[in-house]
């Protein structure tokens, strides 16, 4: 087996940045995935629209846009990437009291956009926590995984889906 080195540290063991200059600009796309989970009656307030902040879902897709584009500022190794989409999508399930959350990032540049999607991700999940914590304050932000990552020399990713414990 090869061994594996961190790209992030170099020969003597430090933070660096990664050269990037000699990447062939590519189309890339990441898509991550994470879970907010609720108690059952802050899960129908969400429903319902009935919490004292206001729209819950459209101020953290944007929010999640948002923490996409702000994600080089945020995470010192990384490199600023040109993106050319960004979208947050939500889904409801009753079953488990809880909302999915699923962020895309897409760019034409010599780097990936996993971290943007995962900033994304988990920026709309913590905007939702904080448009809900008047009411609930244990709400669970959880199962935050890559889910698809194409383009570049390593090609694609695709994660297996979480299966539900039991």
């Amino acid at each position: 087996m090869a061994a594996e080195r961190l790209t992030h540290v170099n020969g003597s063991g430090r933070a660096r940045m990664v050269d990037i200059s000699g990447k062939e600009a590519t189309e890339r796309r990441a898509v991550f995935e994470c879970r907010v989970v609720f108690a059952p009656r802050t899960y129908q307030l969400l429903k319902e629209q009935g919490l004292p902040k206001g729209d819950v879902l459209t101020t953290a897709r944007i929010a999640g846009i948002q923490g996409a584009k702000w994600t080089a500022s945020l995470i010192p190794l990384c490199h600023p990437v040109p993106l050319s989409y960004a979208d947050v999508r939500f889904s409801l399930e009753d079953e488990s009291c809880s909302l999915s959350i699923e962020a895309e990032a897409r760019t034409t540049a010599p780097t990936g956009v996993e971290m943007e999607a995962m900033v994304a991700a988990q920026t709309a999940a913590m905007t939702v926590y904080d448009m809900c914590k008047a009411v609930q304050r244990d709400i669970l932000i959880t199962d935050c995984r890559l889910k698809l990552k194409s383009g570049g020399r390593s090609g694609t990713f695709q994660g297996e889906p979480n299966e539900p414990d039991g």
